[in-house]
């Protein structure tokens, strides 16, 4: 009988990933089969290259929104990660029980706000109250806060998954407990902590509600971080909305995809590297 579950379980499983498989194979299928044909007919060097976005003269370049796609990515990543890091250092392993039971259902409430409420919030702090206007810096630091759970959660537990032996054996060497979280736990954690930054990143780059609200639609590179700009999934979005250069919504989407998929191969290298190098270094 016990052989019969896990063989069923075993086919519900594998089931179930053919499935995810064959959704996320269709969804790029679609977009490969509509996008590409329009980036040929626009030309390669052009669409990519191309600084102007004029519809009416034929003159489509998207230079501008990749550009304003890496600033806010960037921004955000760099703004969110170092202090969703000392959050969950904190969570895992400075803070008391007693205010953990708090906080922990509070960080998974905010990880399933939708994101059209934090560009509301991020609306009404930074473009009203602080007055910096639809710019690079609202959008950065909006999408900041809105990927703050995630980060926070996915380095909590690989700050917890990190073994025993490696603070015992730090504290039998007389570090104490802040030099062996800084120094031990935290370079064992990296490929886990890595993982969250992935998955903030992704979440970041396909962002069109919150940007709207914060970051604006400029369809030129930023200035300064007080400038507006316009990133990938918010150009998508306005052609979609629009009706008219549908062509070029799917071949900005397929951009869109290669950039993403370009972030994750880079970050899982990089995850590899620094946990090779933290096993060479023990």
């Amino acid at each position: 009988m016990t052989k019969v579950k896990e063989r069923t379980m075993h086919i519900v499983f594998l089931v179930a990933a053919c499935m995810s498989i064959l959704a996320v194979a269709m969804i790029c299928l679609f977009m490969f089969a509509n996008g590409v044909p329009a980036i040929r007919q626009i030309g390669f060097v052009n669409f990519i290259f191309g600084k102007t976005w004029m519809p009416g003269a034929n003159k489509f370049g998207i230079f501008p929104m990749i550009i304003g796609s890496i600033y806010v990515t960037a921004g955000a990543i760099i703004i969110g990660v170092p202090i969703g890091l000392l959050c969950a250092v904190f969570m895992a392993k400075f803070c008391p029980p007693k205010l953990h039971k708090i906080m922990k259902p509070a960080v998974d409430l905010l990880a399933g706000i939708p994101s059209i409420v934090y560009g509301l919030f991020g609306m009404i702090l930074f473009m009203t109250k602080l007055g910096w206007g639809l710019s690079l810096l609202s959008g950065a630091f909006t999408l900041a806060i809105m990927v703050l759970p995630v980060i926070m959660r996915t380095t909590e537990e690989a700050l917890l998954a990190v073994p025993k032996s490696y603070r015992e054996g730090s504290f039998g060497l007389g570090a104490g407990k802040l030099r062996t979280v800084f120094k031990v736990v935290l370079p064992s954690a990296v490929p886990g902590i890595l993982s969250g930054v992935i998955l903030a990143t992704g979440r970041i780059v396909g962002e069109t509600a919150a940007l709207i609200y914060t970051a604006g639609s400029v369809p030129r590179i930023a200035k300064n971080l007080f400038s507006s700009t316009r990133t990938l999934s918010i150009h998508m979005y306005l052609l979609s909305k629009e009706g008219l250069h549908t062509d070029q919504a799917y071949a900005t989407a397929v951009v869109l995809l290669v950039f993403v998929v370009l972030i994750n191969f880079a970050s899982d290298a990089i995850a590899k590297k620094m946990s090779a190098k933290t096993e060479k270094d023990r």
